[in-house]
């Protein structure tokens, strides 16, 4: 009988909390394996590469918003790659910018940056869990296993197909994953074809360096994309930030935190253009450009409160992108990943997100390039940035040059 890899979901989670962070699982690499503290290098410019792809690929909601976690889908995708051979692992190596890296180096170079990326302090916290759910009629091959373990921290966990609890227990991980602000991601009853589920969750919940003053947000019309306004509550903040303008858009960087490791950069088109005209300018060489000309300046953001969740089956994205046939039960080809001569092929990847940004801070569980000359203000003006339109955000690490999380808003929604 043929067999599914089923739903490799992917998760993520963001909150803004004003108090100190929440829960946490802590993300212990382990022992027996050896990774270099660089080795994350050479999968940051394919994680971000992969970001792009993403963004010109997903569709966004009816409110036409989109919020996506492209890190989540690679440390996903590079779990699989463990199990995958031939032409399935080639078109994943593919998606994931991945080509000229062995497994054993993807692998290591994951460890890296799964260890540098989880923080716990009183102004960050990044949280990144794995887990693999196995039905329990299969085994795992020793190399899957061992590797998904030492390298990513998979929790391997067995799973009943027949008992109706079985949803509950994976959906009750992937919750207390993402303190709570995922749910529902695998719906009962399970398939009884279903071999595995793979998880991947990141949690974020950052305070703002700079915190806006509640007293200072007010409602301000909004203009949505077909013409109309709406009221929605904008932030005030006058302070000193890396700002970068030019003929296309205002962008601001805000940071988290004392240390300033992670920042949320906020993209601006300017009113003559669209968020559409400023999509089609998102590469990652045009990315690398802007964000080298960001300079320190003084100057005031008004920038919208907003909640919204966020889920987007990636099925036919990944295809586009060329993972044609690890969803192909004829074509695709994970020989490494189970004991058993059943085929085996990826009935669905999900993702699901979830980000609050308000005055305390973000909290979230989540081809040809256009060459431009930046123009800045003049440096001894302070700049005015009034996000009253549909604009583009960016969640960062900066110390390793990571995109965590990204979106287009183009309809603010108010937290319930």
């Amino acid at each position: 009988m043929k067999k599914i890899i089923g739903y490799p979901m992917l998760l993520l989670g963001f909150v803004a909390a004003a108090s100190s962070c929440g829960t946490t699982n802590g993300l212990d690499i382990s022992s027996d394996v050896e990774y270099g503290e660089s080795d994350y290098e050479q999968i940051i410019t394919p994680n971000n590469e992969l970001a792009f792809n993403l963004l010109g690929e997903v569709d966004s909601d009816e409110d036409g918003n989109l919020f996506i976690s492209p890190t989540s889908l690679f440390m996903a995708l590079s779990m699989i790659y463990n199990g995958a051979e031939g032409q399935t692992k080639e078109e994943i190596a593919k998606v994931l910018q991945a080509e000229g890296i062995d497994e054993q180096e993807l692998n290591q170079a994951n460890a890296s940056h799964i260890s540098l990326l989880h923080k716990h302090s009183e102004q960050i916290e990044l949280n990144i869990a794995n887990s693999i759910w196995l039905n329990n009629d299969y085994q795992f091959q020793g190399a899957f296993a061992e590797n998904n373990k030492d390298y990513f921290n998979a929790e391997l966990e067995e799973m009943d197909i027949t008992d109706a609890k079985s949803p509950a227990k994976i959906n009750n991980w992937v919750k207390q994953a993402t303190n709570d602000k995922i749910e529902d991601i695998i719906e009962a009853p399970l398939d009884p074809n279903l071999v595995a589920v793979l998880i991947n969750a990141i949690y974020f919940d950052g305070n703002w360096t700079y915190e806006f003053d509640e007293q200072q947000t007010e409602n301000r019309p909004f203009n949505l994309p077909d013409g109309t306004k709406k009221d929605v509550p904008l932030m005030s903040l006058k302070e000193n930030l890396a700002y970068l303008e030019n003929e296309e858009f205002q962008a601001v960087s805000l940071p988290y935190g004392e240390d300033e490791s992670m920042s949320m950069n906020v993209f601006l088109p300017k009113e003559n253009t669209s968020l559409a005209d400023f999509q089609s300018q998102l590469t990652n060489k045009n990315w690398n450009v802007w964000k080298s000309e960001f300079q320190k300046k003084e100057g005031t953001i008004l920038l919208p409160t907003f909640q919204l969740e966020y889920e987007a089956v990636l099925n036919d994205t990944l295809n586009q992108l060329g993972m044609a046939d690890a969803f192909n039960e004829e074509k695709a080809n994970f020989s490494k990943m189970i004991e058993t001569d059943d085929p085996l092929w990826i009935s669905q990847i999900k993702q699901k997100t979830f980000i609050d940004v308000n005055e305390k801070g973000t909290e979230a569980a989540a081809a040809t390039s256009v060459e431009m000359e930046t123009t800045s203000a003049p440096v001894n003006e302070p700049f005015h940035m009034e996000v009253n339109r549909p604009f583009f955000i960016a969640i960062t690490d900066d110390e390793t040059g990571t995109i965590l999380f990204m979106g287009l808003i183009a309809n603010p929604q108010e937290g319930k």
